[in-house]
């Protein structure tokens, strides 16, 4: 199937990892069709984003062309967003989907384009990085069905999400593809000596990387770090902005009595810099509370960095236990200094390095656009 494609999401000059995958699939749906991306003109509104700024203050901006139509809280910019899509005439449109507060949005824009377009049917497809937020509120359950009552095709990135989209419409045509790599970041400045070298570490090393939440369960990994640090003789670095509680987790670091093996880079990385932190690392932690997927296994295979993960959600379909990675289970700090050991102590690095090189297959962006494209070949053979 070839043809037109308009992708709905947010884009460069907004941050973070949506951001970044629109714009590489945008590269990926133009190898052999025309592409129009809708952007944001406002994201969130400034109250509800809890980090210093939404925008990509890096250097070297993942970016790709947009259409900068939908204000969040406008809704005429709906129907202008809607007609923009209209007048592009594509045979399939693609709707990122990662949080609730978009969900009348959406629906208002879907509501619009329908009848702009009732001469020409179109395919619509939600692809869902979150079909839950990560935080919920007593809102979010009608914002969801809100959003998605226009749509009957979803792709999303496990199989956890899968039956939590099932649970929330019936009827429903889905896929599971696993969230591709994010290889953006790769590009070759970087040998681990030298990234060890501008960081100022040595020796093994632990990274944490990403927006500092709860339900990433830092805590866990701090304790179960202090639990067998003298032991793997490491250094822990964790790297990102905190959305509260930075004083909470710095107590924890002393009071634990880990404050010289611990290293915090308190900042959103810009995209120049992440290669540093991923190039220095032996292995990458994600003690996740919660979860669906989460771009940075996706970031370290990239790197080849093997991963620590806890079972849920998503992230155990993706890690292959004691191969490209460890499981454990959530909440246990134990068993994460367990993992830890286990790396540092039995585990062959260069082997495990070479499975997520044959392992990468998988997380194809290619794939990604084949299971969106069989999607919409099915909604338009009905």
């Amino acid at each position: 199937m070839s043809g037109k494609a308009c992708l709905v999401g947010p884009a460069y000059p907004f941050r973070g990892g949506i951001a970044h995958f629109t714009t590489v699939l945008t590269g990926e749906f133009e190898k052999d069709h025309e592409v129009l991306v809708i952007n944001f003109k406002r994201l969130y509104p400034s109250f509800l984003f809890p980090g210093k700024t939404q925008y990509d203050e890096s250097k070297s901006p993942v970016a790709v062309e947009s259409a900068r139509t939908i204000d969040s809280l406008n809704p005429f910019s709906f129907r202008k967003t809607a007609k923009t899509i209209a007048d592009f005439e594509p045979d399939l449109v693609v709707f990122q989907w990662w949080q609730p507060f978009f969900g009348v949005a959406y629906f208002l824009i879907l509501w619009f384009l329908k009848r702009f377009m009732r001469e020409k049917p179109v395919s619509i497809v939600f692809l869902c990085h979150n079909v839950l937020p990560h935080e919920s509120s007593p809102v979010d359950r009608w914002l969801i069905k809100t959003g998605f009552k226009q749509a009957n095709s979803f792709l999303v990135h496990s199989k956890e999400d899968a039956a939590n989209l099932e649970k929330l419409k019936k009827n429903v045509r889905v896929r599971v593809h696993p969230l591709p790599v994010f290889d953006m970041f790769r590009h070759g400045r970087y040998t681990k000596a030298s990234a060890r070298e501008a960081l100022g570490v040595d020796g093994r090393v632990v990274l944490f990387f990403g927006l500092v939440r709860e339900y990433k369960g830092l805590n866990i990994l701090l304790d179960g770090f202090a639990g067998c640090a003298d032991r793997i003789d490491a250094t822990l670095m964790i790297v990102g902005e905190f959305y509260g509680g930075k004083d909470e987790y710095m107590a924890r670091i002393g009071k634990l009595g880990i404050e010289d093996r611990v290293i915090v880079v308190d900042h959103y990385v810009p995209n120049e810099e992440v290669e540093k932190y991923f190039a220095a690392c032996d292995i990458v932690a994600l003690p996740y509370l919660t979860a669906t997927q989460s771009a940075i296994v996706q970031v370290a295979y990239s790197f080849d960095k093997p991963v620590i993960v806890t079972r849920v959600g998503g992230l155990p379909d993706v890690v292959d236990d004691g191969v490209t990675g460890f499981v454990a289970p959530p909440r246990d700090p134990e068993a994460i200094g367990e993992a830890l050991v286990r790396f540092f102590e039995t585990a062959n690095a260069g082997e495990m390095e070479q499975n997520i090189k044959t392992a990468k297959d998988r997380f194809s962006w290619s794939g990604c656009k084949k299971a969106l494209l069989e999607l919409a070949q099915a909604d338009a053979d009905l």
